[in-house]
Parts: structure tokens; C-alpha cells; sequence
């Protein structure tokens, strides 16, 4: 797939514009974006597709991240992500740190 089409999408841009602080898991990224599984499974496969990120299996989960091995597209990513600011952003970013908050209380709880 086009790298410009990828880039073309706003939830595919709310989905880098999450990466960009590092990697994520499936999980994490539809608990920010407020959307089911599929739909952000088939954004992630876009993006891959595309080349702007890469993943990495651990048991059942898979953890993305902006692949980075490539200044033209790293650049592109970050040219696209920089318009991204408002409150679509803010709340994607505030779903996160609460689900991954609740989430470290729930693994917390099953280790004792």
C-alpha cells in the first residue's frame, strides 16, 4: 500500500500519533481509540503494510512501534503526527493512561 494513502486516515494518524511515545499493545491502542479490536487490527495492518511499523509477538499479545529503520518515512510520520494536536488526541491519549493504569492494578492483583 501507498505510504501517502496510509498516512491518509485520521484513526491511522490517532494510532502514530500514539506510537510516537513508544511500543504499544493491541490492547492498549484499541482501549485509547474507543474502537473494537478488528477495525484497529485492520489499521495496523495498513500502517505495516505501509512500512511505518513493525510488530512483535509476546505469547498472545502483539506490541507495535514506528519502525524507524527509515528516515524518509520516519520523517513523513512525523510531519503527519505534528497536526494532530486537539481534543480527539487528548482523550486517546487520557483513555490510555487509564487503561494502562487499570491495567498494571489487574496484573498486580493476579501476581499475589
Amino acid at each position: 500500500m501507498c505510504i501517502f494513502k496510509a498516512l491518509s486516515d485520521e484513526t491511522r494518524l490517532r494510532i502514530l500519533k500514539l506510537l510516537e511515545n513508544g511500543e504499544l499493545c493491541v490492547c492498549d491502542i484499541f482501549s485509547a481509540l474507543n474502537m473494537v479490536q478488528p477495525k484497529v487490527s485492520f489499521h495496523l495492518a495498513v500502517l505495516k503494510e505501509a512500512g511505518l511499523i513493525k510488530d512483535r509477538k509476546a505469547g498472545k499479545w502483539v506490541h507495535y512501534q514506528i519502525d524507524n529503520s527509515d528516515l524518509f518515512r520516519r520523517f513523513l510520520i512525523l510531519s503527519a503526527i505534528d497536526r494532530m494536536e486537539g481534543n480527539l488526541v487528548v482523550e486517546d491519549k487520557k483513555r490510555l493512561g487509564d487503561f494502562r493504569k487499570n491495567k498494571t492494578k489487574i496484573i498486580t492483583v493476579n501476581q499475589v
